[in-house]
């Protein structure tokens, strides 16, 4: 996996902003105006070295860590863009009908019960590999057959300020062998609101128990 950060001089920002939009660039085309040819040959040569722009026959083009890294930025600024958090959440039954829950550990929403879950990694073959790698990390549960149940978009305000969004891969399964800890409790849906709940918990459990083969929501919730 090629590690990054972000691209911050304007040159070598302008060089990237021109190769964004054309597949191949000559040297003099890239070159800001009245800049000094050896501090602008200075950050070409920085992202080449970095592998984000390779130089070939017809001129310069993005290689494979540029062409990534303009996959993840505003096209104008080229600035990193905020995006939803993207996770998987498990939605695990008992044969009483119990749901499992397990206590948030940081910020945000530390100390509140939330669903198992996890964010997807680049490296994952699939959402369904996400979720089965946090039902290991998590539950200590190995190859866990489990139902793609829905999809959750959830807004958290904090007054009129934004302060999460997460794209939730909702994921279903029954089980009765995991054991109760401090950070793991099994609840019975109508006693959800006696807890400290994150955000939209008790929405998306009740949404997942309709059973529909596959369903998509968006909740938004002010704090």
């Amino acid at each position: 996996m090629i590690e990054q950060t972000e691209v911050k001089h304007h040159i070598q920002k302008n060089i990237l902003s021109i190769l964004m939009r054309q597949k191949t660039a000559r040297f003099r085309d890239m070159r800001p105006p009245r800049t000094d040819t050896n501090l602008y040959s200075y950050h070409l040569t920085q992202l080449l070295k970095s592998g984000m722009v390779k130089k070939t026959d017809d001129g310069y083009t993005l290689d494979t860590a540029g062409l990534i890294y303009v996959d993840r930025v505003n096209a104008d600024k080229l600035v990193v863009r905020q995006q939803p958090k993207i996770v998987t959440m498990l939605v695990i039954q008992n044969s009483d009908g119990d749901v499992l829950l397990m206590r948030r550990s940081k910020q945000p929403y530390i100390d509140s019960w939330t669903l198992p879950y996890g964010k997807l990694h680049n490296d994952d073959a699939g959402v369904l590999a996400a979720a089965q790698r946090e039902a290991s990390e998590k539950l200590q549960l190995s190859d866990q057959p489990m139902t793609h149940a829905g999809d959750c978009y959830i807004r958290v305000l904090q007054g009129d300020q934004q302060m999460t969004v997460t794209l939730a891969h909702v994921l279903a399964f029954n089980r009765d062998d995991i054991e109760m800890t401090d950070d793991l409790c099994w609840v019975q849906p109508h006693k959800l609101h006696k807890l400290d709940l994150a955000p939209c918990v008790d929405q998306i459990i009740a949404r997942t128990f309709f059973h529909d083969p596959f369903y998509f929501e968006e909740f938004e919730t002010v704090l």
